[in-house]
């Protein structure tokens, strides 16, 4: 395994956008970046292990089953979408966070179960960066760590920088715009998976 080419496609795969660094910005935005370093961790070590799954074999039976892939892509599409109208219709997060469910670990990893980006990732860093060798399942824990460690780098950012809204839109009508523009984002990056 190349290690400097593996780190740059785990660093592009997760400061990306799509569905999970969109709502831990939002969730960040709203209750604040520590409350949201446990769904950071909760999506980061889901994503991770889909990685060490897929290595280990879960890969090889996405792609001799596609109707179990498609009946997974189908189910987080459906459930992200629902999240998106639900962003998009809320009021203004700033002025009354109390009101909203926060985005939990639980839910980023579940998240990451139905995520097509994350499945389609996982597939790739396999296909293109996994040796083949005695020690081909160590190489993949290791590779798995690897993207952990730069997925939750990735993330945090995109935390601070739900941190940093709070500063940059300050009126409701701004931040009420923000939400919808994020919602919008949402929705496209969830169904941008599914139509690829």
């Amino acid at each position: 395994m190349s290690l400097i080419p593996f780190l740059l496609f785990a660093f592009v795969a997760s400061i990306t956008p799509g569905p999970t660094n969109i709502l831990v910005l939002m969730n960040s935005q709203r209750f604040g970046v520590k409350n949201t370093v446990p769904a950071i961790l909760g999506g980061c070590i889901a994503a991770s292990a889909i990685v060490l799954i897929s290595g280990a074999g879960a890969g090889e039976v996405l792609r001799q089953y596609p109707l179990i892939r498609q009946l997974m892509s189908w189910t987080g599409v459906l459930w992200l979408s629902w999240m998106s109208w639900q962003l998009f219709r809320a009021p203004a997060a700033r002025l009354c966070a109390e009101n909203h469910i926060q985005f939990t670990a639980q839910a980023a990893a579940l998240l990451q179960i139905v995520n097509p980006k994350t499945w389609m990732m996982a597939l790739a860093v396999v296909s293109l960066f996994a040796p083949a060798g005695d020690h081909a399942l160590r190489d993949i824990a290791l590779m798995a760590l690897w993207f952990l460690l730069i997925s939750i780098a990735c993330l945090m950012c995109w935390a601070w920088l739900g941190k940093a809204v709070n500063r940059i839109f300050r009126t409701t009508v701004a931040m009420v715009r923000f939400q919808r523009l994020m919602a919008l984002c949402l929705i496209v990056s969830s169904w941008a998976g599914m139509l690829a």
